[in-house]
């Protein structure tokens, strides 16, 4: 086993100790002058290891790590929790899954093992996954019903030929209906693994402390041996290299009756994770165009000539893959010029250069969301978590403002010269049914 301590030359809010152990689990602490404790156990599984026949496993089984263990009845690790005034909640998205509880310091040694209990040992009892079935059956129902989630799967659709975050992370209903418990623990005792598992625990104790109770919580949850990998389980690894960027302009025309305005969404293909330093002058630009009022596109098209009642541009970065949307709801009729207006901003940034109080300001405002961003003990071990379950790496999240403050202009001409064509994109159009 070993332990690292890192800190940031340039951000004194960040000093975690990373600790291996033998088995492959990895503790992160930090002390932090806080009256909590948070502990985020990440798992570096999501709908992307999925195949189509298991499609929404990993979000179906998040529902049941709490349904109880051969030590803690269904409900009872919630009613433990709540009598602390604890609170506990988890996540799944394509390529992680996590868990946290947030105690106070004086409950964190007797709540820790519980928390490691659920994610370890899960029962996943027939009765329990029938009744835990409909709950997520009903929650896709719900995320049909949602104009912004469906906009967005419309996007991935077409941003995604063949990786699988072309996917829903909760799956579709016809999947869901059709799998079995028994198909559920054989994919956690697969995945639900030391080695894939990234422990973050941050508050006002010791990190020696810390360290301890979280170790010695995983020794007591007996964790489970892996069986065979089964080709039911995972997608093939040969699938997970980027797609190319798109030559042509591709469209999509969907009607959607519910809507009152239209929606648009171009596309484009761009680095993920796996080409982390690409991607902060993808970040940047994303600010440059449409973060606050005085930013290009709001400033335009919204302040200016009125054509959206909403735009917004973001750098999404998948592990294996990234996509740059910027997504606008707008009268249908405006539909055409404002995807003239978005091309031809693009057109100009690959010939002029953002100006020097633009690039400053963004190095302000990313500085201080990284500031704000660490204030909680949840904030810093969700932060710590994301980077090392998907890189393997804490250096990228403690450095993220020195890498943003590194971008200059001529760096954000290149991304959109590299990535942006203002000729070649997916674009989706999605309007009213009735107008």
């Amino acid at each position: 086993m070993t332990a690292t301590l890192l800190k940031s030359s340039t951000s004194p809010l960040n000093a975690p100790t990373i600790h291996r152990l033998a088995n492959g689990l990895t503790i992160i602490a930090e002390q932090m002058p806080t009256e909590a404790v948070s502990l985020n156990i990440w798992l570096n599984v999501g709908s992307a290891l999925e195949s189509d026949e298991i499609n929404g496993m990993a979000h179906f089984l998040e529902h049941m790590i709490f349904k109880g263990t051969v030590k803690l009845q269904s409900g009872e690790f919630e009613r433990l929790i709540e009598q602390r005034g604890a609170v506990t909640n988890a996540a799944t998205s394509q390529d992680y899954t996590h868990y946290y509880i947030t105690t106070a310091p004086k409950d964190f040694a007797e709540l820790a093992p519980l928390q490691v209990d659920v994610v370890m040992n899960a029962a996943i009892p027939d009765a329990g996954f029938e009744r835990e079935r409909q709950v997520v059956l009903e929650e896709i129902r719900r995320s049909q019903d949602n104009p912004r989630r469906r906009t967005f799967h419309h996007a991935t659709e077409l941003t995604f030929d063949r990786l699988p975050y072309r996917r829903h992370v909760l799956g579709p209903a016809a999947v869901v209906e059709n799998l079995t418990a028994q198909q559920m623990r054989d994919f956690h005792t697969n995945w639900y693994q030391p080695q894939s598992i990234t422990a973050c625990v941050v508050g006002n104790l010791p990190v020696e402390e810390l360290i301890q109770i979280v170790e010695d919580s995983f020794q007591q949850g007996a964790m489970k041996q892996a069986l065979g990998m089964s080709s039911n389980f995972a997608s093939s690894s040969q699938s997970l290299v980027p797609e190319t960027p798109f030559t042509e302009i591709i469209r999509r025309e969907v009607t959607d009756d519910s809507l009152q305005q239209a929606r648009l969404m171009m596309i484009w293909r761009v680095p993920g994770l796996n080409d982390l330093q690409e991607t902060y002058a993808l970040d940047v630009l994303a600010s440059v165009l449409s973060r606050g009022r005085t930013s290009r596109l709001v400033r335009e098209l919204r302040e200016e000539r009125g054509l959206v009642s909403n735009i917004s541009a973001s750098n999404m970065s998948y592990l294996h893959q990234g996509a740059f949307y910027i997504s606008a709801q707008l009268p249908t009729e405006n539909l055409a010029v404002v995807e003239a207006a978005i091309a031809q901003h693009l057109q100009t940034l690959q010939t002029d250069l953002v100006t020097e109080l633009e690039i400053a300001k963004i190095r302000t405002r990313t500085t201080n969301s990284f500031v704000f961003g660490n204030e909680t003990p949840s904030d810093r071990s969700g932060l710590y978590g994301y980077y090392h379950t998907l890189l393997r790496d804490l250096e990228p999240a403690i450095h993220y403002p020195d890498y943003i403050q590194a971008i200059d202009a001529e760096a954000v001409q290149v991304a959109v010269q590299r990535y942006l064509s203002p000729s070649a994109y997916g674009i989706v159009a999605i309007r009213p049914g009735a107008e």
